[in-house]
């Protein structure tokens, strides 16, 4: 399981990145998907929590790398969103149930969020923010800021 995540989570995006970079134009972007639990220490969630944290560093330093050839780097950090996720791990509907009720309590804004939110945090970090490198911006109705 932990070289599953590593690979998936921080190996690959890492490999993507260092062979797309020479093809981005100067003035581009990467918009890199780490998770709120990069920062939240979810239980069960320790390989995966890690390697989205190490892919939220690697988003950094690829930020400050690129730099030269004015290539922007930034991450955006969903928390839940509505997804089928939940019911392919979970096959007992009740229990996705109370694991999706049990979760929106934990939300501030009391929800999941949805994959157009998702995109449209994507979009703005890739053409709009034209001067921000290194960021991460969490879309996870405000669950890893209380």
């Amino acid at each position: 399981m932990y070289d599953e995540m590593f690979n998936l989570n921080a190996k690959g995006p890492f490999f993507a990145v260092q062979k797309f970079a020479p093809l981005i134009n100067r003035g581009g972007s990467v918009v890199l998907t780490t998770s709120v639990a990069n920062v939240k220490g979810l239980p069960g969630q320790a390989t995966y929590g890690a390697a989205k944290a190490a892919l939220r560093s690697l988003a950094r330093t690829l930020a400050t790398e690129l730099l030269p050839q004015e290539i922007r780097v930034n991450a955006v950090s969903p928390g839940p969103i509505a997804t089928p996720i939940l019911d392919k791990v979970f096959t007992d509907k009740e229990m996705a149930a109370q694991v999706r009720e049990k979760t929106i309590g934990m939300i501030p804004m009391k929800r999941f969020g949805t994959s157009e939110e998702i995109a449209k945090a994507v979009l703005f970090l890739a053409f709009d923010a034209t001067f921000t490198t290194g960021l991460e911006i969490p879309v996870d109705g405000g669950w890893s800021q209380f």
